[in-house]
């Protein structure tokens, strides 16, 4: 993890933020890289599940709502954690955490030390108005209640019938106690969320919930993600959430153990029973309380254990094996020598003709070993050689980053390579 982090940082991915005044914890910054990776991560998921797809609408709700939507789904009520203080360093974390939490002699707490654990809850207050007293709301601790409390508009202003879904990408802010492992455990995280609506029939509900599964643990496999590093993990009774029916996470085998990033979960009628929202059947004038099938996953997560899955550090080299459709560059163009003008000029005349499509790098700094090596560590599928050959036949030296294997290819077939690849 200490290798990657470094990676992130030095490569432009992942900076702490507001590092120059010492930071703060849990709340990270994506820097140029970063920023194009959580992009096509979210891009694929809205492509996969709302543009190809008839049964699956989006939206886009605010992040600060009414503050009785809380009320109605349990979150002010259910929405906690239990938190202790050490007596001994005055720190305050979760209550099962602290075993993995060092006290000031820097050895795990020892519970003798620890008070009794008070509930606390993670919703973020925050309070609006210019006068006293402000109103009191909260900054949404998930994005799934907008899908809720939209069910209605959605319905009146579309044209979906049940089954159907909502999707949604978007921040989301918990107080968390003990923030950590990098990125994992964020106060500030992205989610993407599928809240899938079916009657209330059982039978209905586990075929929607094994679809969601697969279709879920598939479309991160399909993007890079080893089998061996992924896999289901069920809830028990004891630990599903107070809305659940049944609950699954796709788990992912971090550096610091198996780790939750997505969940699968049968919500059953609990969400819009509570905003006491109904279905009309049009056709049969029936009425009922549709149960959802739940498919809820962090954007930061996935770009998180996607960069330690593409992670590959060699006797060679190191680079980042991402898919080319996760990649923040496709592909970089460079000059054999970047004080020859006309080699200068030729590159820049493909690069210019590239990232009119594609998301281009431009690379003209030390020599070309120095190069590869850079665009292998940010995870750049092809390198894009300009040489003297080429001025005299139109080709130009494809370099594959996972192979380090070359090709001659001609100028007009690059974007053909580089489409072929993206498949």
């Amino acid at each position: 993890m200490e290798d990657l982090i470094a990676l992130c940082k030095r490569r432009g991915f992942i900076y702490p933020s507001s590092e120059i005044y010492g930071g703060i914890s849990g709340f990270w910054d994506y820097g140029p890289l970063g920023v194009e990776l959580k992009k096509n991560i979210k891009q694929l998921w809205w492509t996969d599940n709302v543009q190809k797809r008839d049964d699956i609408v989006g939206i886009d709700a605010s992040i600060i709502m009414n503050p009785r939507v809380w009320e109605a789904s349990g979150h002010v009520e259910a929405f906690t954690d239990p938190l202790v203080e050490c007596k001994a360093c005055n720190k305050r974390f979760r209550f099962d955490q602290y075993a993995n939490i060092l006290c000031k002699d820097n050895k795990p707490h020892a519970q003798k030390n620890l008070t009794e654990p008070r509930v606390f809850n993670l919703l973020t207050e925050v309070f609006l108005g210019v006068t006293e007293p402000k109103q009191k709301a909260y900054l949404r601790g998930e994005i799934t209640q907008g899908a809720f409390v939209n069910f209605a508009n959605i319905i009146d202003s579309t044209r979906v019938k049940i089954p159907f879904g909502i999707a949604q990408i978007g921040k989301a802010f918990r107080n968390e106690i003990t923030p950590g492992n990098f990125t994992y455990r964020s106060r500030e995280f992205e989610q993407i969320e599928i809240e899938f609506f079916i009657r209330p029939d059982q039978k209905e509900s586990e075929k929607w919930f094994d679809y969601w599964k697969n279709e879920r643990l598939n479309w991160y496999k399909n993007l890079g993600m080893s089998p061996d590093n992924l896999r289901f993990r069920k809830h028990e009774d004891t630990e599903r959430a107070h809305y659940a029916k049944d609950a699954v996470d796709i788990e992912f085998k971090a550096p610091f153990g198996w780790s939750e990033f997505e969940g699968i979960h049968n919500r059953g009628d609990w969400d819009l029973s509570r905003h006491n929202l109904k279905y009309k059947d049009q056709e049969t004038n029936e009425e009922f309380y549709p149960w959802v099938i739940e498919s809820s996953g962090g954007v930061d997560r996935a770009a998180l254990f996607f960069l330690i899955n593409a992670y590959v550090k060699d006797e060679k080299r190191v680079y980042l094996k991402l898919h080319p459709k996760l990649s923040p560059f496709k592909a970089a163009v460079f000059p054999l020598l970047s004080n020859k003008e006309d080699l200068v000029v030729k590159a820049k005349a493909v690069y210019d003709q590239l990232k009119q499509k594609y998301s281009v790098a431009w690379d003209d700094r030390g020599n070309i070993g120095k190069r590869y090596a850079y665009q292998d560590e940010i995870g750049t599928p092809v390198c894009i050689t300009i040489d003297y050959d080429s001025l005299k036949d139109n080709t130009v030296t494809l370099r594959d980053r996972d192979t380090t294997k070359q090709e001659r290819v001609k100028i007009a077939e690059i974007e053909k390579s580089i489409a072929k690849i993206l498949l």
